[in-house]
């Protein structure tokens, strides 16, 4: 068996230790900065074994993209014990400790719009505004493709401040998305919960509001 740089023996699993390494060298320093030999290094196998694996680091960076989120946020979307308006207010639901969104810091790094991992960031943002506007259609927003970008765009930037000012913004975002919601929600919706008299029940409380 080939061994690594460190003289250990790669054995199976190399394309998870590469793709491990990746995700915390690419956090931690960027893209940019992690070149390939510090990379294997810390995955513990030869470059050869690193390109059998993935063609260019260009390749590598795509796949570690791809990584993140490949069903786009199936906790917060897929949930059927939530409303559709509670999970639009989960999509803020975001950890203190969640750095800035990888989409984001890749596209910003590479400054390459015809970059695989660009592209994958383009796809996987758009994928999120067609969920959220899915889900405000489901809510019976009158304008989803509206609220939907507007709930993109502040979750993005909620990500971005958070990082900037070391500072958690997801509550205060969570607050203005509440706000956003029902302003596009009529109350008479159909979509809204009823109580036994019929009448529309009181709305969850926005996240972080708490």
């Amino acid at each position: 068996m080939e061994k690594g740089p460190l003289g250990r023996r790669r054995g199976r699993g190399a394309r998870e230790r590469i793709l491990s390494a990746s995700q915390q060298l690419f956090r931690d320093q960027g893209i940019n900065r992690t070149g390939m030999d510090q990379l294997c290094a810390v995955a513990q196998v030869s470059k050869r074994t690193a390109y059998q694996h993935f063609t260019s680091k260009d390749e590598l960076v795509a796949e570690y993209l791809r990584r993140f989120d490949p069903d786009v946020m199936p906790g917060v979307f897929d949930r059927t014990d939530l409303t559709p308006r509670e999970r639009l207010l989960a999509a803020f639901e975001i950890p203190a400790s969640t750095p800035l969104c990888p989409y984001i810091a890749a596209a910003v790094e590479l400054h390459d719009p015809q970059h695989p991992a660009s592209q994958y960031a383009r796809d996987y943002k758009t994928a999120i505004a067609a969920r959220l506007t899915e889900t405000a259609r489901e809510a019976g927003a009158t304008n989803p493709e509206q609220l939907g970008e507007q709930l993109a765009l502040l979750i993005d930037g909620a990500s971005a401040r958070t990082r900037v000012l070391n500072s958690e913004s997801f509550p205060t975002a969570a607050a203005i998305a509440a706000v956003l919601i029902d302003n596009a929600i009529p109350a008479s919706s159909p979509r809204q919960p009823s109580d036994d008299r019929g009448t529309t029940g009181s709305a969850p409380v926005p996240v972080g509001a708490q």
